[in-house]
């Protein structure tokens, strides 16, 4: 098998994926930046623990059942060598004790006979796959993806149910398991989004309505199980014993009950029939037609950025340089790029199809109007008009849009006041929130306060949104958070002539530490404010991959679900 971001946690990915090509090493060795370089390697460690779920002795019992584990399985099911973007893996991970890798559920986006698809699958290593409340949130975050991108999902069921301490946070609720089966019922009804579930472990309560409200359902004899009540329950509400095949195994559901449609002996046998069914379905009617042109390897390898990058996030760096190591090396023609210079509006091209970038450029600017200098990563008046009316073009021509993001905020003060930055800024919101196009979304470093919602946060569903390592995502950062909270008493102390005693510098210091904590890129990951953490070497195919599951997204969108357009 070619490597993988489900399987390999040290491998550069999708190296010989169709249609990209690696980089020319340049920079290739050079020293790398410490932080970038740190951030990363605690990223690997991390990713490569959470990948055992429930550790090797629970791997060798499922496999003494006879049973695979989830992420064995989505490897015979996705197409060798072809990346795989995995959903929501740090999430939960620094909560229950550790207890809750990756929530016991694989997700993400992933590639079946040439074709993008979003995979679901439980990690019966984990507490035998049972559901927690984040496990919830990230079975909806990979159906909103198929529900927006409009690509087929598949469901890997393994499941004892609901994790039954945290069922108060599993089982009620708008966004509570029943949301699972409303999404099921709006794509099979109304948006005609292909589901394919397979049982192959236990599927108990209302957790069997998933496959029961997909396309087709494939069983394996011998390990699988599906019924609203297992062999205990039944025994204490009707007092009759029976086994679990004969409640609800493979051969009642596909020769008596007629609930399945397809029986196989094993798990291999499951993921080759899964993916036939795959092949057999229709091509997306709703496929972008846009243009695209024969891909050229990014101008720089991605290896330079751990150079790029400044071990201090508040330095500056050469953006431009940083986006030839993912996208394709042509030049960037850009937008207006003398005037807002702050902010970067380019076309470009991403595995020859062509993107709307935008970037903020964290650089010192001369005004031209003789004004004083601009800071690089704060949003002015004029590069928050600018950005609108780039966004309108965009959307004019149905070009999707990646925001990479660095962004400390708007710009405040009575000039800015007085140039009308509220207004400004209020059209750089709305032409990002309701431009049609499919939106990806890269955090480099800072993604703070009302820029961070601008440049196309989490609130505003962009189709994928990812961060690297060094990705900061919060109000403020801690310093001003400190002076926010302690400014009238520090100006107090210094009138007087006296420094902070020990109590509270203990208190700013304990701010400072809190802050840095929730700026992790880590923090946001494991609640789920971004898809995934990427090193700079797995980021175009990442990017690649995502935009090509978002190309069918029809847009508008309100969540997962599609707006009227009028005059459609």
């Amino acid at each position: 098998m070619g490597a993988r971001w489900g399987f390999d946690a040290g491998a550069v990915v999708g190296a010989g994926s169709p249609g990209v090509s690696r980089a020319v090493h340049e920079g290739a060795g050079a020293p790398r930046s410490s932080r970038l370089r740190e951030l990363a390697d605690r990223l690997l460690e991390l990713r490569a623990e959470l990948k055992l779920g429930g550790g090797d002795s629970r791997i060798r019992r499922q496999h003494e059942q006879g049973k695979l584990t989830a992420r064995e399985r989505l490897e015979r099911l996705l197409d060798p060598g072809a990346p795989f973007l995995e959903i929501g893996l740090l999430v939960a991970y620094d909560q229950y004790e550790g207890q809750a890798p990756a929530a016991g559920v694989v997700t993400g986006v992933g590639v079946i006979e040439g074709r993008e698809v979003v995979v679901v699958a439980n990690d019966a290593t984990v507490k035998a796959g049972s559901w927690w409340p984040e496990t919830i949130k990230k079975m909806l975050r990979a159906q909103e993806i198929a529900m927006r991108c409009r690509v087929p999902i598949i469901y890997l069921v393994d499941s004892a149910g609901v994790n039954l301490p945290y069922q108060g946070g599993v089982f009620p609720g708008q966004y509570g398991a029943s949301r699972i089966f409303y999404y099921n019922s709006v794509m099979r009804r109304y948006l005609r989004v292909p589901q394919l579930a397979a049982v192959m472990g236990p599927c108990i309560a209302g957790g069997a309505y998933l496959p029961a409200l997909s396309d087709a359902i494939v069983m394996v004899e011998g390990t699988s199980f599906m019924g609203l009540g297992g062999p205990n329950l039944v025994k204490g509400a009707t007092g009759r014993t029976v086994d679990a095949e004969d409640l609800g195994g493979a051969y009642v559901h596909t020769v008596i009950s007629g609930v399945a449609h397809h029986r196989v002996p094993d798990d291999e046998t499951c993921a080759g029939k899964l993916r036939q069914l795959v092949a057999e379905l229709p091509t997306s009617p709703g496929a972008r037609n846009l243009p695209v042109e024969l891909a050229v390897a990014p101008a720089l390898a991605p290896e330079l950025v751990y150079d790029l990058i400044p071990d201090d996030h508040r330095q500056s760096y050469d953006m431009r340089r940083v986006l030839a190591t993912f996208l394709d090396g042509r030049p960037l023609d850009e937008f207006q790029p003398e005037h807002a210079p702050e902010v970067l509006c380019a076309t470009a091209w991403l595995d020859g199809t062509t993107v709307g970038v935008i970037a903020n450029l964290r650089e010192m600017f001369r005004d031209p109007a003789s004004g004083p200098p601009r800071f690089g990563g704060i949003i002015y008046t004029e590069s928050a008009e600018k950005v609108a009316y780039f966004i309108d073009v965009m959307d004019r021509h149905r070009t999707p849009i990646l925001f990479v993001q660095d962004v400390s905020g708007f710009m405040v003060g009575p000039e800015a006041e007085r140039s009308g930055i509220i207004r400004a800024g209020a059209r750089f919101v709305e032409a990002m929130a309701t431009a049609t196009v499919p939106k990806l979304v890269l955090t480099v470093n800072h993604a703070s306060g009302a820029g961070y919602y601008a440049m196309a946060g989490q609130g505003f569903d962009p189709d994928f949104i990812f961060t690297w390592p060094t990705g900061r995502m919060g109000v403020m950062e801690g310093e001003s958070a400190v002076m926010a909270l302690f400014s009238a008493q520090l100006d107090e102390l210094k009138a007087q002539r006296q420094e902070p005693a020990e109590e509270l510098r203990a208190r700013m210091d304990a701010v400072r530490a809190e802050y840095e904590r929730q700026l992790d890129a880590r923090y946001a990951a494991a609640r789920g404010f971004v898809d995934d953490v990427l090193l700079p070497e797995e980021t175009r195919d990442a990017l690649i991959l995502a935009l090509r599951a978002a190309l069918s997204n029809p847009g508008p969108h309100l969540g997962p679900f599609t707006l009227p357009v009028e005059g459609a």
